[in-house]
């Protein structure tokens, strides 16, 4: 007897769930990375490392099979995928040395990206012509993953015992049954274009149309990543070194305060244009840094978490706008491909300024590379503005027409 198929927007909402599970998966080492440290006596160095390898990993995904699923279909790249991010719970949950972590992060890398561009362009294909939330689930789900993620894992740090046995065990048996789910029960959208092994060549794929909207929402992009990065890999020790509150729930609450907000960003602005979502998101999220430096440079903490709320918020928008302006009038056999571009991007921007960040520490200070981390994302989200705003003066500039050309017109 065959399977029934679940209907086109249940499927489009357990689709939406299992991306914000497979990007809260990826956000619970976060505040795990402190306590992994003292009970294997590794430093920043090697912390930097573990942090590095998972992105590095990630992209190498996006750029090998990023756009695979826009050839041999969803569902195959999505079980598959699932499957291993099962085994990358399962290799923390044994973990008992730093080897175990790094080989975890690596798998748990190559599940994640695969995921991202295949679980995003599914929701495109899923989304309902006269009401399309794929662009705003894309750009909040980052946000909401991460944020419920290590914040869950904070808690449990704080207060339960064996709290990875806890996490990794649970997560390890909901993706192992993740995998039945999708192959039985969600139906297949992609149109199956030919070129799969050449889909398998690594590329950033940004089909023409798309390339100027691409362009444009890139540095803004890159300016809300790599704070997110920022807080992700060092604001738990933010919080600890600079501020000295030892909490784990707090470092993860700081985490929670950025990227939990995202949600009510992207949100807020799901009506407004994405050229003005992400002008508007832009100029918030410069406010927003400006918070945080300015709460490093006074020691207030408090200020830290509002400027954090703030920036999250304007990550949200800015983030919608540039996901709405990428994936504008996007053919069905160049969705994945083109997310995955996009979260190339995206990763590149969230880890390798990290780790800069993170080398630079040891010789500059934790405040001091705040501050300059922070001045650099201001100045990309200003070029981001200056940039759409002018395009948005371009096309509204009246096209004038010659006197001659007129009077011809006219008779």
């Amino acid at each position: 007897m065959p399977t029934r198929r679940l209907s086109r927007p249940a499927a489009f909402w357990s689709v939406a769930v299992l991306l914000v599970l497979m990007l809260a998966a990826s956000g619970v080492p976060s505040p795990l990375y402190r306590v992994y440290s003292q009970e294997f006596g590794f430093g920043p160095g090697v912390l930097t490392t573990i942090f590095a390898i998972y992105a590095f990993a990630l992209l190498g995904s996006l750029l090998v099979v990023g756009g695979l699923s826009d050839h041999v279909g969803r569902r195959p790249v999505i079980a598959s995928a699932l499957a291993v991010e099962a085994v990358a719970m399962a290799l923390f949950w044994a973990a008992d040395g730093v080897g175990w972590l790094l080989a975890a992060r690596v798998v748990q890398g190559l599940a994640t990206g695969a995921l991202t561009s295949a679980l995003g362009a599914w929701l495109l294909d899923l989304q309902r012509p006269q009401r399309p939330l794929a662009p705003f689930i894309n750009s909040a789900a980052p946000g909401l993953g991460l944020s419920l993620g290590a914040f869950g894992a904070g808690l449990l740090v704080q207060f339960v015992p064996s709290p990875t046995d806890w996490v990794f065990g649970v997560l390890t048996v909901v993706f192992v049954l993740a995998v039945p789910g999708v192959l039985l029960l969600l139906p297949e959208t992609s149109p199956r274009v030919p070129g799969a092994r050449a889909s398998l060549r690594p590329r950033v794929e940004v089909p023409q149309p798309q390339r100027p909207g691409f362009l444009l929402a890139l540095p803004v992009v890159v300016a809300a990543w790599a704070l997110g990065g920022l807080y992700a890999s060092l604001g738990p020790s933010l919080v600890a070194d600079v501020f000295g509150v030892e909490n784990h729930v707090v470092g993860g609450l700081l985490i929670l305060a950025l990227n939990g907000t995202g949600v009510f960003g992207s949100f807020a602005v799901r009506s407004v244009a994405p050229e003005k979502a992400l002008v508007g998101g832009a100029l918030t999220f410069v406010v927003g840094v400006v918070g945080t430096i300015t709460a490093v440079w006074t020691g207030s903490l408090a200020l830290l978490f509002v400027a954090a709320v703030v920036t999250g918020f304007a990550f949200g928008a800015s983030f919608f706008g540039a996901i709405a302006m990428i994936t504008s009038g996007v053919a069905p056999g160049h969705r994945a491909g083109l997310l995955a571009a996009t979260f190339v991007v995206g990763y590149l921007a969230f880890s390798v300024p990290a780790i800069a960040a993170g080398i630079a520490v040891s010789s500059i200070g934790l405040a001091r590379t705040t501050e300059i981390y922070g001045g650099v994302v201001i100045v990309l989200a200003l070029v981001a503005v200056a940039s759409v705003t002018l395009r948005l003066r371009r096309t509204r500039r009246p096209v004038e027409v010659p006197a001659g050309d007129a009077e011809r017109a006219a008779a």
